[in-house]
């Protein structure tokens, strides 16, 4: 290793040192209905989500609902990964022509992606589309990872409220996390200066 590289893993451990706390407060005032400074920006959005969707975002759900809700979420994931993946060869985005993936290596990327193990059983570029991979892992790359932090979230909120019957609400945790994760990923990606392309170069 040389000093350059060294020096950019003790800044990327300083500067996550640093904010592990300010995003800590950050993360327990979203989950808690608390105000932040991003409200003004993220609650229309938050609350045209919900309205689009049909969502009660102050009904909250017992573990019961909650458990429900999450695995009939998921397995709507793993059903359109799939057929995604099946269906990649009359789908746009697809200059290489790739065809259908086999039906056991589609429903293991479908159940792998949104279970966020991503394992890959395949070459990337030369199994999937542009479209499939846009389409159906990234986005499941963001879902899945929001899916685990409502799952810690209605845990805490399970072992801290001793006597109510609620742990929140799937959908009001999976848009905040999605929100917030989008932002900070966006707002990365324009301070390391890179450009999100879908052309071939």
């Amino acid at each position: 290793m040389i000093a350059s590289d060294l020096a950019q893993i003790l800044l990327f451990l300083v500067l996550l040192v640093a904010l592990a706390v300010p995003m800590g407060r950050y993360m327990c005032k979203v989950f808690t209905g608390e105000r932040t400074l991003l409200d003004r920006a993220l609650l229309p959005v938050e609350k045209l989500a919900y309205r689009l969707a049909g969502i009660n975002a102050q009904k909250e759900m017992g573990w019961r609902e909650y458990a429900f809700t999450l695995l009939i979420f998921n397995l709507l994931g793993i059903v359109l990964v799939f057929f995604l993946q099946l269906l990649q060869g009359y789908l746009p985005c697809n200059p290489q022509q790739f065809g259908a993936v086999k039906p056991d290596q589609a429903l293991n990327t479908a159940i792998s992606f949104v279970t966020n193990t991503n394992w890959q059983a395949y070459g990337g570029e030369s199994t999937m589309s542009y479209f499939t991979q846009m389409a159906a892992l990234t986005v499941q790359n963001f879902l899945s990872a929001a899916t685990g932090i409502a799952v810690v979230i209605a845990l805490i909120r399970g072992l801290v409220r001793r006597k109510a019957d609620t742990i929140g609400n799937f959908w009001v945790d999976l848009t905040r996390t999605v929100l917030g994760y989008c932002c900070l990923s966006r707002l990365s990606g324009r301070w390391r200066w890179s450009p999100r392309v879908s052309s071939r170069t």
